[in-house]
Protein backbone atom coordinates (compact mmCIF):
# COMPACT_ATOMS: atom_id res chain seq x y z
CA UNK A 1 0.00 0.00 0.00
CA UNK A 2 1.42 3.39 -1.05
CA UNK A 3 1.76 6.27 1.40
CA UNK A 4 -0.56 9.11 0.53
CA UNK A 5 1.61 11.85 2.04
CA UNK A 6 4.69 11.35 -0.14
CA UNK A 7 6.39 14.19 -1.96
CA UNK A 8 7.43 14.54 -5.59
CA UNK A 9 9.64 17.06 -7.30
CA UNK A 10 8.01 18.02 -10.57
CA UNK A 11 9.06 20.67 -13.06
CA UNK A 12 6.64 23.57 -13.36
CA UNK A 13 5.67 22.67 -16.92
CA UNK A 14 4.22 19.35 -15.66
CA UNK A 15 2.04 20.89 -12.93
CA UNK A 16 -1.65 21.42 -13.75
CA UNK A 17 -2.54 25.08 -14.15
CA UNK A 18 -5.05 25.04 -11.29
CA UNK A 19 -2.25 24.16 -8.85
CA UNK A 20 -0.04 26.96 -10.16
CA UNK A 21 -2.95 29.36 -9.70
CA UNK A 22 -3.39 28.18 -6.10
CA UNK A 23 0.28 29.05 -5.47
CA UNK A 24 -0.29 32.51 -7.00
CA UNK A 25 -3.37 33.04 -4.85
CA UNK A 26 -1.47 32.03 -1.70
CA UNK A 27 1.27 34.52 -2.61
CA UNK A 28 -1.30 37.31 -3.09
CA UNK A 29 -2.69 36.61 0.36
CA UNK A 30 0.75 36.35 2.01
CA UNK A 31 1.93 39.65 0.56
CA UNK A 32 -1.30 41.43 1.47
CA UNK A 33 -2.10 42.30 -2.15
CA UNK A 34 -5.46 40.60 -1.60
CA UNK A 35 -7.30 40.50 1.70
CA UNK A 36 -9.65 37.57 1.20
CA UNK A 37 -9.47 34.14 -0.37
CA UNK A 38 -12.39 35.13 -2.60
CA UNK A 39 -10.46 38.13 -3.97
CA UNK A 40 -7.28 36.12 -4.53
CA UNK A 41 -9.14 33.25 -6.20
CA UNK A 42 -10.96 35.62 -8.54
CA UNK A 43 -7.72 37.44 -9.35
CA UNK A 44 -5.99 34.25 -10.51
CA UNK A 45 -9.08 32.71 -12.11
CA UNK A 46 -9.98 29.79 -9.84
CA UNK A 47 -12.86 28.98 -7.52
CA UNK A 48 -12.60 29.29 -3.75
CA UNK A 49 -13.25 25.56 -3.51
CA UNK A 50 -10.22 24.84 -5.73
CA UNK A 51 -8.11 27.06 -3.51
CA UNK A 52 -9.22 25.29 -0.34
CA UNK A 53 -8.93 21.85 -1.94
CA UNK A 54 -5.23 22.30 -2.83
CA UNK A 55 -3.84 25.07 -0.59
CA UNK A 56 -2.15 22.70 1.85
CA UNK A 57 -0.78 20.39 -0.84
CA UNK A 58 1.12 22.75 -3.14
CA UNK A 59 3.93 25.12 -2.23
CA UNK A 60 6.99 26.52 -3.96
CA UNK A 61 9.96 24.17 -4.08
CA UNK A 62 12.17 26.37 -1.92
CA UNK A 63 9.73 26.64 1.00
CA UNK A 64 9.90 22.92 1.66
CA UNK A 65 13.71 22.76 1.50
CA UNK A 66 14.80 25.69 3.66
CA UNK A 67 17.11 24.47 6.41
CA UNK A 68 17.51 21.02 4.82
CA UNK A 69 20.64 19.23 3.65
CA UNK A 70 20.36 18.15 0.03
CA UNK A 71 22.64 16.11 -2.18
CA UNK A 72 22.69 17.06 -5.84
CA UNK A 73 24.34 15.24 -8.73
CA UNK A 74 25.63 16.98 -11.82
CA UNK A 75 27.03 15.89 -15.14
CA UNK A 76 29.33 18.64 -16.40
CA UNK A 77 31.78 19.02 -19.24
CA UNK A 78 35.43 18.86 -18.31
CA UNK A 79 35.95 22.55 -19.01
CA UNK A 80 38.34 24.73 -16.99
CA UNK A 81 36.40 27.03 -14.68
CA UNK A 82 32.98 25.37 -15.09
CA UNK A 83 32.92 23.92 -11.58
CA UNK A 84 33.94 27.33 -10.26
CA UNK A 85 30.97 28.92 -12.08
CA UNK A 86 28.57 26.34 -10.60
CA UNK A 87 29.95 26.92 -7.11
CA UNK A 88 29.65 30.70 -7.57
CA UNK A 89 25.96 30.30 -8.45
CA UNK A 90 25.41 28.27 -5.29
CA UNK A 91 27.21 30.91 -3.23
CA UNK A 92 25.25 33.73 -4.86
CA UNK A 93 21.99 32.06 -3.84
CA UNK A 94 23.19 31.66 -0.24
CA UNK A 95 23.69 27.90 -0.16
CA UNK A 96 26.19 26.44 2.31
CA UNK A 97 28.36 23.81 0.57
CA UNK A 98 29.12 20.86 2.87
CA UNK A 99 30.84 18.31 0.59
CA UNK A 100 32.04 18.12 -3.00
CA UNK A 101 33.01 14.98 -4.86
CA UNK A 102 34.02 15.00 -8.51
CA UNK A 103 34.94 11.91 -10.47
CA UNK A 104 37.73 11.74 -13.02
CA UNK A 105 36.18 12.86 -16.32
CA UNK A 106 35.30 10.13 -18.79
CA UNK A 107 34.90 11.13 -22.44
CA UNK A 108 35.11 14.78 -21.38
CA UNK A 109 32.26 14.58 -18.83
CA UNK A 110 32.68 14.65 -15.05
CA UNK A 111 30.18 13.41 -12.51
CA UNK A 112 29.88 15.62 -9.50
CA UNK A 113 27.99 15.28 -6.25
CA UNK A 114 27.44 18.14 -3.85
CA UNK A 115 25.87 18.06 -0.42
CA UNK A 116 24.60 21.48 0.51
CA UNK A 117 22.63 23.06 3.29
CA UNK A 118 19.73 25.23 2.27
CA UNK A 119 19.74 28.09 4.76
CA UNK A 120 16.81 30.26 5.77
CA UNK A 121 18.55 33.03 3.79
CA UNK A 122 18.82 30.85 0.67
CA UNK A 123 17.14 32.62 -2.21
CA UNK A 124 14.79 31.02 -4.77
CA UNK A 125 16.04 27.43 -5.10
CA UNK A 126 14.20 26.70 -8.32
CA UNK A 127 15.81 29.79 -9.88
CA UNK A 128 19.18 28.59 -8.59
CA UNK A 129 18.75 25.22 -10.31
CA UNK A 130 17.62 26.95 -13.51
CA UNK A 131 20.71 29.20 -13.38
CA UNK A 132 22.97 26.18 -13.05
CA UNK A 133 21.17 24.32 -15.86
CA UNK A 134 21.65 27.36 -18.15
CA UNK A 135 25.46 27.24 -17.74
CA UNK A 136 27.14 26.09 -20.92
CA UNK A 137 28.62 22.66 -20.23
CA UNK A 138 26.17 21.62 -17.51
CA UNK A 139 24.44 18.55 -18.87
CA UNK A 140 22.31 17.34 -15.98
CA UNK A 141 21.28 18.48 -12.48
CA UNK A 142 19.33 16.17 -10.16
CA UNK A 143 18.43 16.18 -6.50
CA UNK A 144 19.13 12.69 -5.17
CA UNK A 145 18.71 12.93 -1.40
CA UNK A 146 17.32 15.17 1.29
CA UNK A 147 17.72 15.04 5.07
Amino acid sequence: MEKSDGYYVVKKKAVPEVLLKVVKAKKLLETGEMETVQEAAEEVGISRSSYYKYKDDIFPFQEHLKGKIITWTFQIDDTPGLLSHVLRILADFGVNILTIHQSIPIDGVASLSLSVQMLKETEDISEMVSSIERQKGVRCVKMIAKE
